[in-house]
């Protein structure tokens, strides 16, 4: 009967190891690498061009693909891995916007000045780039 006991209890074991390798980046999924150098380095303050042209270099190369990977492709590749596991990606889902012509991510609440100004924040104005200038390739 202990034999029985510890055979059931076996996969119960093991289930906290399937849960945890769910929030591991698919390291055989060039969006998953993509997403995973994109958010790191938006996280760590770089602006959208430099992240997105060392995810998008990253995406290319990795790609076992016979033709190369359009832009197009690459930002919903990791788009769908953000959204696919967001906790593996906490808090790249606001810069998510950027790789499909927004402007500016929404704020996080630690960059909102404390003088406790409730007023409209000028945004401002410069030559964007266009969506055909992103990703022109």
């Amino acid at each position: 009967m202990p034999a029985l006991l510890l055979a059931s209890t076996l996969p119960l074991l093991s289930q906290p190891l399937l849960v945890a390798q769910l929030n591991q980046p698919d390291p055989s999924n060039p969006g998953s690498k993509g997403a995973e150098v994109y958010c790191f380095m938006r996280k760590a303050g770089n602006d959208h061009e430099v992240s997105w042209t060392a995810a998008y270099a990253l995406i290319k190369r990795q790609s076992a693909s016979l033709f190369k990977t359009s832009p197009e492709h690459a930002a919903v590749m990791i788009t769908e891995a953000v959204v696919k596991s967001p906790e593996t990606y906490p808090d790249c889902g606001r810069f998510i916007g950027a790789l499909y012509g927004s402007e500016k991510p929404a704020p996080l609440q630690s960059d909102i000045p404390a003088s406790g100004s409730t007023g409209p924040v000028p945004i401002p104005s410069g030559g964007g780039t266009t969506r055909h200038d992103r990703y022109s390739y």
